[in-house]
């Protein structure tokens, strides 16, 4: 039973698959069980795309379920490298090893919100790239009680604003593994409960889309 929710679920199977990954593929973008690196990429430009780079100061970001930190990687080949302070949260300690070891002057932390019910921060911006995308044996109701958990859990610690991607429901067809989340849906939860300030990114390709949610409108 979670978040002084009353519900329960089992979210730990997806924790495993992603750990399996790492261990069969390591540090690749198949690691994190994304297909290919161009379209890894593509969602790290989206990602970022939310992030207000143009007041002049250093922006605060938290990548949760930062993985190996393949977004960190990312921002460093950027030219707005030096504008980002890159915090890196996980839950498995296994992805946060690799990040560390490859990362060692920044900061990285392994936290389960949902039972440490706490999040360090605040920071301006909350990334959650993949966070949402698969939920392997859980039912879609399992699923949709994680994610309005663990984004409720998550948006108070976001100064500006958070950013997460789903799988999408217009597509042919739904993988029973994957998370397929209708819009709609989506949007009165938020509306409702998290804040009226939101974008859908429909736009890229890929058959997802990716949320903003902001804190304030016009950010």
């Amino acid at each position: 039973m979670l978040m002084g929710t009353g519900r329960s679920y089992s979210y730990k199977e997806i924790i495993s698959h992603y750990e399996h990954c790492l261990e069969q593929f390591g540090d690749t973008c198949r690691g994190v069980d994304w297909p290919n690196e161009k379209d890894a990429r593509t969602r790290y430009k989206v990602m970022m795309d939310m992030v207000d780079l143009n007041q002049g100061s250093t922006v605060s970001i938290l990548d949760f379920g930062c993985g190996t930190a393949h977004l960190l990687e990312y921002v460093n080949q950027q030219s707005y490298a030096d504008q980002v302070e890159y915090t890196g949260l996980d839950i498995s300690d296994k992805f946060i090893e690799v990040a560390r070891n490859k990362f060692p002057g920044h900061r990285f932390m392994t936290s389960d919100i949902l039972e440490d019910q706490e999040v360090p921060g605040p920071f301006d911006y909350i990334i959650m790239n993949g966070v949402f995308t698969e939920k392997r044996q859980l039912t879609f109701e399992e699923m949709w009680d994680y994610f309005r958990d663990m984004i409720s859990g998550v948006f108070p610690y976001a100064a500006k604003g958070i950013a997460f991607n789903v799988m999408s429901s217009h597509v042919d067809w739904e993988r029973e593994d994957l998370f397929h989340l209708p819009m709609d849906l989506l949007a009165s939860f938020l509306s409702g409960n998290i804040s009226r300030n939101f974008v859908f990114r429909n736009d890229y390709g890929l058959y997802e889309y990716t949320c903003y949610v902001y804190r304030e409108p016009g950010v």
